[in-house]
């Protein structure tokens, strides 16, 4: 028995340490906003943050996590980064069929936790393996900057 500090609350899982993160949030916690996409972490649908980096949960081990502070989810990711992004993409209109959006915010967010003015290749950087079968990549774009501008004022 081990306990992960998911968005804020501290959660009792009893899994293997080789059970990755998204099944244990998917399946044990039933917190399905984070996606199953690829499961090889290529395609950036089960983004979420450990310790405000964003990883593939599909990829993450629960072994891996010892001494991680905080874990967040796209049900619980705050801060002012976390809410320009939502706020840029519900502007923009970025979502087509959604499915990998919440992968799309959780690493838009990181991004700009970190860089808070990013230039188009930060962007790319940042986005890089977040694939949108819909093909909104420049919404995603327009979104990321019009989110840095709300954080700026």
């Amino acid at each position: 028995m081990r306990t992960l500090v998911i968005n804020g609350v501290g959660r009792e899982v009893d899994v293997e340490d080789d059970t990755p993160l998204l099944w244990i949030l998917r399946d044990d916690l039933q917190m399905t906003g984070t996606k199953f996409g690829c499961g090889a972490g290529l395609c950036g649908a089960c983004t979420v943050h450990v310790d405000g980096q964003a990883v593939r949960s599909c990829q993450t081990l629960v072994g891996d996590l010892a001494g991680t502070e905080k874990i967040e989810t796209i049900e619980g990711v705050a801060g002012k980064a976390a809410e320009a992004v939502k706020t840029a993409w519900a502007e923009i209109e970025v979502a087509q069929c959604g499915y990998c959006q919440s992968g799309q915010i959780m690493s838009a967010a990181a991004l700009l936790a970190a860089t808070p003015k990013p230039t188009d290749e930060d962007i790319t950087a940042a986005m890089d393996g977040n694939v949108c079968r819909c093909a909104t990549y420049q919404r995603i774009r327009t979104a990321v900057h019009r989110a840095a501008e709300i954080m700026e004022g």
